[in-house]
Parts: C-alpha cells; structure tokens; sequence
C-alpha cells in the first residue's frame, strides 16, 4: 500500500459566492500536462463536463462519480474515490490554524500567505 502523502501544488482562492469549477480548471492549467496520468479525486460538484475533459487534456484522470440525473453516466475507481476523504481531512488539517479557521485577515494576499504558513509548518512537523 502506497504511503499517504499530504501535498498542495498551488492554492487559490476563489470569491465566496462563485462556483470553485471554474478556479479549480485554471489550478489544472497551472500544473501543465502531466508526464504520466495522475487520478484527480474531486467531488460532484466539479463533475461537469468542461472539467473532466480539461483534466483529461492534461493527464488527469477524473474519479468522479456522475450526478444521479445524468443522462449518460461513466464509469468511475471507486476504490480510489473512496480516498477521497483524505482531501478533506487536508483541509480540516490546515484550519486547526484559528488564524486560517475564522480568516482574520481582510486581504485576500495575507489569508493565502497564512495558508501557505501553516503548510510550511505541516510539512516541517511531518519531517
């Protein structure tokens, strides 16, 4: 079994009334086309179409499972999605910051170089 590893390519953040699809595409854009396919977990909120073929053109591989309402529904690793859950724990992780948790800080620049912070120091604790 592949050990778990807690790793954040880039973060962004997105305004609070938008849909995060969006911003979550541009983050793949960041990243570039991958070397060799790397499964993507994200939830049904950015099981659109637009998302997964970007993150097919880029060597993702999307598990994700279909809306129940789809009309053409794909398949889909759901041992891997089940893994999941590991991303939200990250994110529970990273607000144990009560600086991050209840985001003190009015200026989009200062919140995002507190979370970057508190990776900084996840990652030295976890050395």
């Amino acid at each position: 079994m592949a050990a778990n590893v807690e790793i954040a390519v880039e973060v962004t953040l997105s305004a609070g009334q938008c849909h995060d699809a969006p911003q979550g595409r541009i983050l793949m854009e960041t990243g570039g086309t991958q070397d060799e396919i790397i499964p993507l977990l994200m939830d049904r909120a950015y099981e659109d179409d637009l998302t997964r073929f970007t993150g097919q053109m880029l060597k993702f591989e999307p598990a994700v499972p279909p809306k129940t309402n789809r009309k053409t529904p794909w398949d889909y690793d759901k041992e891997l999605y089940k893994r999941r859950n590991e991303v939200e724990r990250f994110f529970r992780l990273i607000q144990d910051c009560r600086r991050i948790f209840c985001r003190f800080d009015k200026l989009d620049c200062m919140y995002i170089g507190f979370i970057k912070l508190a990776l900084i120091f996840r990652a030295i604790k976890r050395a």
